[in-house]
């Protein structure tokens, strides 16, 4: 097979039209089987935090494309968060099962946290609001008071769109947008974020006004900056300049949240929880009041469910400096490891120019690497124990077979590490009634 017949089925990864990502992992499934692919072994690298294109991904990609990418690129294990969905977590497990990748499969989200209303948290310039998580979701398919939570953050989230639409197309005259026409077409399920009104914003001046020096006035009218022609139509300064001076505070755009727009940390955890996933702390620099303060801010986050912390490592240090970031991530770390919350890591790649796996092997990085693998293990077999038996890091049986974190840590790593996806099956055999140490043994 030629490399650009490879490149043609990899382009198809990231269809909209799932049949055709599915065929396309099918036919390279099919070269790797007969030699004309070669994938390597798992190495240490991990990345649990892929945006897909279910919410945004700067370069389009699917959960079947992170998947084969992921396993080309020989991460150990990889995991995919949307916000507000979990449309990405069946077609992600199932491809990672093909291409025997470890996985897992999570939901991003914001939420009020009363207890720090005054704080500001990890979203910046707005008090009280942060982003939160839920990993290693063992289904899709929930129901009940779960379904309606879900349908509810969807839901929220694209009346907030809306409303955000209606007010931006005012100031961006004559550049204004449709949500049906121009923003929903950009994905695959009518999940749309703020990047993508960014991006149709970007294509409808562009669409407007051909000339480009007449296209470079018309952004420097509204947003102050005159771009070179090399950042048009939608390059990312552009793209990341019309969020921040049009969406974010201060901007056209911008309407300050309160305790009404999101849902409460604590009832976010409960749905996590009821659903399956481990409740994980996001956390961003060290540098937000709330966040300066952190100890406080994971006895109330573990309080209310938080099991984890969630890092975006390569955001957090400039190499060759030792910085105030670079102390705040070794001490988020150490604290984790203290109060034995699993460390998840990853980039997010819903930003143009965001790397597809931080860089582990740097000065800075490489030290940290045994915890955040240790983290992705134990996640990796949370998910694979929940998605088949019920049996998760969470779940009763959990509670009722480790009398500590730290026991309970030692197991899920261990077993994150034995377990492969092609014996994930086994699993469903498992009962209430069987102890951990069967568990190990089946795939020691």
């Amino acid at each position: 097979m030629t490399k650009s017949s490879i490149e043609q089925l990899e382009k198809k990864l990231d269809s909209f039209d799932y049949p055709e990502r599915k065929n396309a992992l099918n036919a390279l499934m099919e070269k790797v089987n007969a030699g004309e692919i070669i994938l390597p072994p798992a190495g240490t690298d991990v990345n649990l935090h892929f945006h897909t294109f279910f919410s945004y991904n700067s370069n389009g990609y699917s959960p079947t494309k992170i998947a084969w990418l992921a396993r080309k690129e020989s991460l150990a294990v990889a995991g995919v968060i949307d916000f507000d969905v979990l449309d990405a977590l069946e077609e992600f497990l199932n491809a990672a099962k093909i291409l025997n990748l470890k996985a897992c499969a999570g939901l991003e989200t914001r939420v009020f946290i009363p207890e720090l209303a005054d704080k500001v948290i990890n979203s910046p310039g707005e008090p009280g609001i942060a982003y939160h998580i839920g990993i290693g979701f063992p289904k899709a398919d929930v129901s009940g008071k779960q379904k309606e939570f879900l349908s509810s953050l969807h839901q929220t989230a694209q009346q907030r769109n809306r409303n955000l639409i209606n007010r931006l197309n005012e100031y961006l005259n004559p550049a204004d947008i449709s949500y049906e026409n121009d923003v929903l077409v950009l994905t695959p399920s009518n999940n749309p974020t703020e990047r993508h009104i960014c991006l149709a914003y970007a294509r409808k001046a562009q669409e407007i006004f051909t000339n480009e020096t007449t296209l470079i006035n018309f952004w420097y009218d509204k947003l102050g900056i005159k771009f070179e022609s090399e950042e048009l139509p939608e390059g990312k300064n552009l793209l990341n300049t019309i969020r921040a001076k049009t969406i974010k505070k201060g901007g056209a755009g911008y309407v300050t949240p309160d305790k009404k727009s999101f849902p409460l940390l604590a009832d976010t955890n409960q749905f996590f929880l009821e659903t399956g996933a481990v409740p994980t702390l996001a956390w961003l620099d060290g540098t937000s009041e709330a966040e300066k303060d952190i100890e406080n801010l994971l006895e109330i986050a573990i309080e209310s469910g938080v099991a984890a912390i969630n890092i975006i490592p390569d955001r957090n240090y400039t190499p060759g400096n030792k910085d105030e970031k670079l102390e705040n991530l070794y001490r988020i770390v150490k604290l984790a490891q203290e109060l034995h919350l699993p460390v998840i890591v990853g980039t997010e790649m819903n930003s143009p120019g965001q790397k597809f796996v931080d860089s582990f092997d740097t000065k800075e990085l490489s030290p940290l690497v045994p915890v955040f693998l240790k983290g992705a293990h134990i996640i990796y077999s949370h998910s694979v124990l929940q998605r088949y038996c019920g049996l998760g890091y969470t779940s009763i049986w959990a509670e009722q077979n480790f009398n500590n974190v730290e026991k309970k840590n030692i197991f899920f790593e261990k077993l994150g590490r034995l377990l492969k996806p092609e014996y994930e099956n086994r699993c469903r055999d498992f009962n209430d009634d069987i102890l951990p140490q069967q568990i190990l043994t089946e795939f020691e």
